[in-house]
């Protein structure tokens, strides 16, 4: 299944960027609700996902079963993502996910099963982060961007 999620995310970072500099940057910015975000701080929440499950990717295998939780609403309101050019946020999300797809590529197979714990009562290894990750992604690009 990992190298299914690996081809996902390879044609998610291969088609995603220039709809998204596609999209009206006013548009992009618009709050619909004032408590939901924008589509640019749905993709600001997927920069954020993307740097908390970087940290779960590699230090699962270094530490013994590692506490990495974070808060998505905290994280949103206080990054910003609305005040940002949306082209470095889109750069920033490609050059990013491009990381995230090499570091899984290489992690040896035995250490995808290490565990770390996302602040639940479950630890979850790595190979099932990366699987979620992907999906989650999937879920919200959808939200922002056809494709």
């Amino acid at each position: 299944m990992i190298q299914e999620m690996l081809n996902r995310l390879q044609y998610l970072i291969g088609v995603i960027p220039s709809k998204l500099n596609a999209a009206n940057d006013e548009v992009f910015k618009t709050k619909l609700n004032p408590d939901k975000w924008s589509k640019q701080e749905i993709l600001g929440h997927l920069i954020d996902s993307a740097t908390n499950n970087h940290q779960r990717f590699v230090r699962s295998q270094f530490e013994n079963i590692p506490l990495i939780s974070y808060d998505q609403d905290g994280w949103n309101r206080h990054s910003y993502y609305n005040k940002f050019n949306k082209a470095q946020l889109v750069e920033f999300w490609k050059v990013y996910n491009r990381h995230i797809l090499e570091l899984i590529k290489v992690i040896p197979k035995e250490n995808l099963t290490q565990k770390c714990n996302t602040g639940g009562p479950e630890n979850y290894t790595i190979e099932f982060l990366f699987n979620d990750y992907v999906e989650h992604l999937e879920y919200h690009l959808k939200q922002i961007v056809e494709y």
